[in-house]
């Protein structure tokens, strides 16, 4: 029988493994990776930086938050904020199964793979602190990493908007973390007027 230290690694090594498949890359500092193995981790050490005695049913659902995601592809659904809608809650059902068979596999018992699956699925977002807390996560992944990409694709009033409902997503603790991301000047002046218009 393994000791719940072993079955944590052995589940975060099977996320990391499913998620090395993704034939998405990405380059960062020199090294090219499996682009959702890199997002993977990037949560890892943002729920680390904010909260260092997160749960286990946290740290596994950070490390699973986008497991095998190009599967389900957003080309898949209709334009707009309806098919995006559409696709999130897909995902969310896609990312809890995913993630519950891998902890079932490494014997995690029916309660924390449920509690997982809720945690990716976003349920109780405004009421649960935990999965607030992984919100903000992921919005903090987003502004650090993925920001600057994201802003040459679309023009200034969109991305204002974006930057508005991520901004609507997270708690007053997430909004300080952001505000301490060292981004760009052109991209510290979108976020301040996102968020103080």
């Amino acid at each position: 029988m393994s000791s719940p230290a072993q079955r944590f690694d052995s589940a975060i090594e099977s996320f990391d493994r499913a998620n090395c498949e993704d034939p998405n890359r990405e380059v960062y500092e020199g090294r090219e990776y499996s682009k959702e193995l890199l997002y993977s981790r990037r949560m890892s050490h943002w729920l680390d930086r904010l909260e260092p005695n997160a749960s286990e049913a946290l740290r596994l659902a950070a490390r699973a938050q986008h497991i095998r995601r190009w599967e389900i592809p957003r080309e898949d659904y209709p334009k707009g904020r309806d098919g995006y809608r559409r696709w999130r809650t897909d995902l969310g059902g896609f990312h809890a199964k995913t993630a519950g068979g891998i902890l079932e596999e490494a014997g995690y018992d029916e309660f924390t793979a449920s509690r997982v699956a809720s945690l990716l699925r976003k349920e109780r977002l405004k009421t649960d602190p935990e999965c607030q807390l992984l919100e903000d996560v992921a919005c903090l992944v987003f502004l650090e990493f993925y920001l600057q990409d994201f802003a040459l694709e679309h023009q200034e009033d969109k991305l204002i908007n974006i930057l508005r409902r991520t901004w609507k997503k997270m708690s007053p603790r997430g909004h300080q973390a952001a505000l301490q991301i060292n981004l760009p000047d052109s991209l510290r002046l979108l976020v301040q007027r996102a968020v103080t218009d």
